[in-house]
């Protein structure tokens, strides 16, 4: 994310038209005004409002520790629209996330989610509402064993894996990969911290390593397919580079 001369942020636009507009979400970014963070004042709407001159409506939310794409629409009806496409699963989602351990080459986690209650939480909770359908995709890209004893054993191991949500729950992604023991490098909430700590203290990494890598879409206005990809930030890139995955990206 760059600045203007003037000191305003300038968040980095990914792509734009008449009607939508994509960004490349920095990790610590809130999407909007919520209790999530009373004391933040930094938010992807109002930033990217500014920089537009005009209003904005997001399609979609990503977590504030989650970086990457982030679609906005640029009236009411699109957003509307660009709604209805997730909901119905036209929208193809693509992350790449670091995990605790050697996870399976391929997997699908089928494990329906309840909504979590969270006095922070800008929505208010439905404590009688069933668990609803989550199903999360994924494959993995690369491994390694670093010798270094974070837990009961001389070694640790991790995994790269570029990870497709079909449905769009809360913290899907971060919850799914705690269902099957590998959760991700970085999650304060459902990971673990001493592999966390071990990489802010070897790494320097201070983030979750959560990226939405790529959005694809119909056009809602003609059908046209989009596909809108976002560069990983330099702490993210840098850190693959470290553990030789650079060349495992797809």
């Amino acid at each position: 994310m760059a600045v203007f001369p003037s000191g305003r942020e300038k968040l980095d636009i990914l792509y734009a038209d008449d009607h939508l507009v994509a960004i490349n979400k920095p990790a610590g970014l809130l999407v909007h005004r919520s209790p999530i963070d009373r004391r933040e004042t930094r938010f992807a709407l109002q930033l990217l409002r500014d920089q537009l001159g005009r209003p904005v409506y997001p399609a979609h939310r990503l977590d504030k520790p989650t970086s990457g794409v982030l679609l906005f629409a640029l009236s009411p009806e699109m957003a509307r629209a660009l709604g209805e496409s997730f909901a119905r699963g036209a929208v193809e989602k693509t992350y790449l996330a670091v995990l605790r351990g050697v996870c399976p080459e391929t997997g699908i986690i089928d494990h329906p989610l309840l909504e979590e209650p969270d006095r922070l939480a800008d929505y208010p909770v439905q404590p009688d509402k069933p668990a609803q359908e989550a199903v999360t995709s994924y494959r993995r890209l690369a491994q390694v064993e670093l010798p270094f004893a974070v837990g009961r054993y001389p070694s640790s191991r991790y995994s790269l894996v570029e990870a497709h949500p079909r449905t769009g729950r809360r913290h899907q992604l971060r919850r799914h990969f705690k269902h099957i023991f590998h959760p991700i490098i970085g999650d304060t909430k459902y990971g673990e911290g001493r592999h966390n700590r071990f990489f802010r203290e070897h790494f320097g990494c201070q983030r979750l390593l959560l990226a939405a890598t790529r959005l694809a879409f119909p056009h809602p206005l003609d059908g046209r397919q989009l596909v809108i990809e976002a560069p990983l930030d330099p702490i993210f890139a840098d850190l693959l580079e470290r553990l030789g995955w650079s060349s495992s990206l797809p």
